[in-house]
């Protein structure tokens, strides 16, 4: 792994790292991915572009929120199992606190934030998608071949929106890549700093397809509410591809028929799990803490927020090990430039739907997306600091305009 600093850290300088993050990083999964790669391929230098892009290739690959599973696996590649779960804290932490507070009902849904605040927050996301296209396809797009794999994937995504239609797409590119692409030599190749045995590996993987399948039948089998719980927020992570957008529907489907919440309480929590920073996923803690009967509040909360996440610990730790040797071979390597393309092409699908048509509806917002977008690529302003502007500005303008 190419690094300006030593290979480890402490998991409280990772978790440090991640908290910032998870304060600041607004606009759903694909904006996340853009914030990592400012924070560790450009500015912190702890893997290359190239790295970069492989681990949010296998990371679109499993299920789960993909941005959660690169931050996992970068924490775990600087300080081990406690700095995956430093990054994981950092990360998802500030948006659970506020989620499950809101949902013990100390803030009002419509007072959260300011409705302009929180678009400016969307129409800054655009921006950020923006400049995480431009540098991965300026990095990972550098001929023919690869840019018409890259369109072709941004097409198909954009007329087949569904996560197993992602999961398509990123498959046949890795055939594309096998038959079409030629790539550097092995050598080139910039390795995560991944300690874990392939025992090790193998044995997470079993864990995991030992609770998706035993989780179900112990509710079954056990009185109360919880592990009936802890099963359905598990399937909930393991199952799904494509963020917690997708989810979204799944969840409705296991909390609302059962009336541990009712659709009014689940719509007015996801609307407010929009205006947070963070993975969308911890939309769960909002849900275990509203539930109707026991366990919820806080103790809910928890217990449905680390049901959810659950998976994305157990496949990313049970895959790396497996991951890294796979991706030394040559033929492993064409494959993987063709699922790096078809990533760019999925990012850039995302930047029109659900990015910029959830953004964009006037002059107003274009000229905003542009401002924080300069600001970004030319002025070199921090992400943190146009993100609060933007929200700010949109806030104000607002205001002004109505």
């Amino acid at each position: 792994m190419t690094s300006s600093t030593d290979h480890t850290a402490s998991p409280w300088s990772v978790f440090l790292i991640f908290l910032r993050l998870g304060l600041t990083a607004f606009g759903g999964p694909v904006a996340h991915l853009g914030y990592f790669r400012d924070e560790f391929v450009t500015r912190r230098r702890w893997l290359s572009e190239r790295s970069y892009a492989d681990l949010v290739a296998l990371c679109q690959f499993l299920p789960g929120p993909a941005s959660s599973q690169v931050g996992i696996a970068l924490g775990l590649s600087r300080a081990g199992y406690g700095g995956a779960l430093a990054a994981w804290l950092g990360f998802t932490l500030p948006s659970a606190l506020l989620l499950i507070l809101f949902a013990l009902g100390l803030a009002q849904h419509s007072s959260v934030i300011p409705t302009g605040v929180l678009h400016g927050l969307k129409v800054v996301a655009v921006a950020v998608v923006a400049q995480a296209v431009w540098g991965m396809a300026r990095n990972l797009c550098t001929d023919t071949p690869r840019i018409t794999l890259m369109l072709i994937a941004a097409c198909v995504a954009l007329l087949q929106t569904s996560a197993w239609g992602q999961v398509g797409i990123i498959g046949a590119a890795a055939v594309a890549g096998l038959l079409w692409l030629s790539t550097a030599p092995p050598a080139a190749h910039d390795a995560l700093s991944i300690t874990l045995s392939r025992r090790a590996g193998a044995l997470w993987l079993a864990l995991f397809l030992l609770l998706l399948a035993g989780l179900p039948l112990l509710a079954e089998l056990t009185p109360g509410q919880g592990l009936a719980r802890v099963d359905a927020f598990y399937r909930s992570g393991a199952l799904v591809f494509g963020g917690g957008h997708v989810v979204l529907p799944l969840l409705q489907a296991e909390v609302v028929p059962t009336e541990w919440v009712s659709n009014d309480v689940f719509l007015a929590g996801y609307g407010a799990a929009q205006a947070m920073p963070g993975p969308l996923f911890t939309f769960a803690a909002f849900l275990g803490a509203a539930m109707q009967q026991p366990p919820n509040g806080w103790l809910g909360g928890l217990l449905c927020l680390l049901a959810i996440f659950a998976p994305s610990f157990l496949l990313v730790v049970g895959a790396l090990p497996f991951w890294e040797t796979l991706r030394r071979s040559p033929r492993t390597q064409a494959a993987l430039a063709g699922v790096n393309a078809a990533v760019v092409g999925l990012l850039l699908a995302a930047l029109y739907q659900p990015v910029w048509t959830n953004a964009i509806f006037s002059a107003r917002d274009f000229s905003l997306a542009l401002i924080a977008l300069v600001a970004l690529m030319v002025w070199k302003l921090p992400p943190w600091l146009v993100v609060l502007g933007s929200g700010g500005l949109g806030g104000l303008l607002s205001l002004i305009l109505g």
